[in-house]
């Protein structure tokens, strides 16, 4: 395999919302000649934020406010948001929605009683107000592909598609006397060759970690690289326990998790019992605008009482030209399966869809490691708590993107470049002749993340998890240690690591808060548990000694 060296000013690591939002600030805003590397697993639109369908939430209407949009976040957030990073992201938003504007994303509007063009706002569960801006029902793919077309039209931005990430590059892995990240090492999917890459700064924009669960409203790309690149580089990680599972993604055996929209229920959906009841009100006094994790667990609880394969959600008492005009993706997807939400409900069931947890971040992206940076679903910033409020995800994606490409770019000159970087050492390995190990394993992983791991959980069934997992990993670690690297042996590398993490994380936590629902502690316990799990080597060291 031969090798190759890239060097930049500031390597991206993702190019979903907040990777590509960085590196055009960072090209647009550098006062010189300024090299930004964005480097993209898939194709340059292939993330999270193409398939998410809501919108930005921000308080641009006069009867809202900035005091209510916190207090909403802080309540869906259970106990764990920091109310300065809630503050500091809510206060950002309308001029999130400015810059977004500005780049031309069709974001939908209504024509005013004055007769003045104003923006459409929806709402979504957890908001109190019409709040949430949005391009129709398919808001991700507006806002990522006008990225993608200004960040593919800009000179000083090199674009590598089709590139894995295996591993940061940094001092103490190279025993230098300063601690300091100075690039990654990439697989280049097509040529099958791994590159270095060498900045001055690195920024993890990778997005979550879906796939480690078997069913997920995530893209196959979520496999949790960042996070796993970070934990491996000695960063602390935190609420890792905190998965969101979507309430509603379209129940269809020719359907691959298909998302189906929280703007329903704001619009007046209703979700129903296979007999045509309603169930939600029994939950909650919110119904169907309750939070996420109370949805999803409401449907979770209803499917196993019932032994029923799914839910309905019906909006179909709204006027047909009604749901065409403002879910016409979702009503085109649906009639692809002989489903017409004008005239039926649509069969749903909760997916594995955002994590609140991950990397350990400041106000301005910063992860524990100097020169690098952490952005959006990888990032743990205190803006989530134990629960994503809806359309809180692109609105922290767009703020801290700006706020990483401003402290960047105010230490640029004070960085040089780093010297030289030792190439990928493959002196000692061969080629693969049972890949079917890997495959194996990946589908072990993702199902017993499923069973053991899921909306609701006990200590026994977290047990089994952490078992099999640290099985697995003893694997892993030999095939990976022996054999060529490929792209499913990178990421299911990158899966069980994370896996691991989310199950440290769901046993220290012996409460039940948020998104971590537990059958063996049921109740909120904010006398020792109103804090962050905070995981470090020297955490799960003292856990393995218990």
């Amino acid at each position: 395999m031969s090798q190759q060296q890239q060097d930049c000013d500031v390597l991206v690591i993702g190019s979903g919302a907040a990777g590509l939002s960085l590196a055009l600030h960072l090209a647009e805003q550098a006062a010189g000649g300024i090299r930004v590397a964005v480097v993209s697993k898939s194709r340059l639109s292939e993330s999270n934020t193409l398939y998410a369908q809501g919108g930005v939430s921000a308080v641009v209407d006069a009867r809202d406010s900035i005091a209510s949009h916190v207090t909403d976040t802080m309540e869906a957030g259970a106990g764990l948001c920091r109310r300065e990073v809630v503050e500091y992201v809510v206060e950002r938003g309308q001029e999130c929605i400015r810059w977004l504007g500005s780049l031309g994303v069709p974001f939908t509007t209504v024509t005013g009683a004055d007769g003045h063009t104003e923006l459409h706002l929806t709402r979504e569960g957890g908001h109190s107000h019409r709040r949430v801006v949005h391009a129709a029902d398919a808001t991700g793919r507006a806002v990522e592909e006008t990225l993608e077309a200004r960040v593919r039209g800009h000179p000083r931005i090199a674009i590598f598609e089709n590139h894995l990430a295996i591993d940061l590059i940094y001092g103490a892995k190279l025993a230098l006397p300063e601690n300091r990240c100075l690039g990654a090492y990439v697989y280049d999917r097509g040529r099958q060759r791994v590159v270095t890459f060498r900045a001055r700064f690195v920024v993890l924009a990778t997005g979550g970690a879906g796939k480690v669960y078997l069913y997920t409203s995530n893209p196959d790309v979520a496999t949790g690289d960042g996070i796993a690149m970070a934990w491996r580089a000695g960063c602390r990680v935190a609420n890792m326990e905190f998965i969101q599972f979507h309430p509603t993604c379209l129940y269809h055996p020719r359907a691959k998790s298909f998302l189906i929209t929280e703007a329903i229920r704001g619009e007046g959906g209703r979700l129903l019992l296979p007999d045509g009841s309603a169930f939600m009100h029994k939950f909650d006094p919110r119904a169907e605008l309750a939070p996420r994790d109370i949805v999803a667990r409401a449907i979770d609880h209803e499917m196993k009482r019932l032994g029923a394969d799914c839910v309905y959600l019906d909006i179909s008492h709204r006027p047909a030209e009604f749901i065409r005009e403002h879910f016409p993706t979702i009503h085109a997807h649906c009639l692809e399966f002989g489903i017409d939400m004008t005239r039926e409900p649509i069969p749903v069931v909760p997916a594995a869809h955002y994590l609140c947890g991950g990397v350990v971040t400041d106000l301005k992206g910063r992860a524990d490691l100097p020169g690098l940076y952490v952005i959006g679903e990888s990032a743990c910033t205190g803006l989530h708590g134990a629960n994503r409020m809806a359309s809180n995800s692109l609105l922290e994606c767009c703020v801290f993107a700006q706020a990483a490409a401003t402290d960047i770019l105010a230490n640029l000159d004070a960085v040089p470049p780093p010297a030289a970087l030792p190439y990928w050492d493959e002196s000692q390995v061969t080629d693969s002749d049972e890949e079917v190990v890997v495959s194996h394993n990946w589908e072990e992983v993702r199902r017993f993340m499923w069973d053991y791991v899921g909306i609701v959980r006990t200590t026994k069934r977290l047990q089994r998890a952490l078992h099999r997992v640290q099985l697995l990993h003893s694997e892993i670690a030999d095939y990976y240690g022996n054999f060529r690297v490929t792209n499913d042996l990178i990421e299911l590398r990158n899966l069980a690591l994370v896996a691991e993490l989310i199950i440290h994380s769901a046993l220290l936590r012996r409460e039940s808060r948020g998104l971590h629902y537990t059958l063996d502690y049921p109740n909120r316990d904010d006398r020792v548990w109103q804090r962050d799990t905070v995981l470090s080597a020297d955490t799960l060291a003292a856990v393995s000694r218990q």
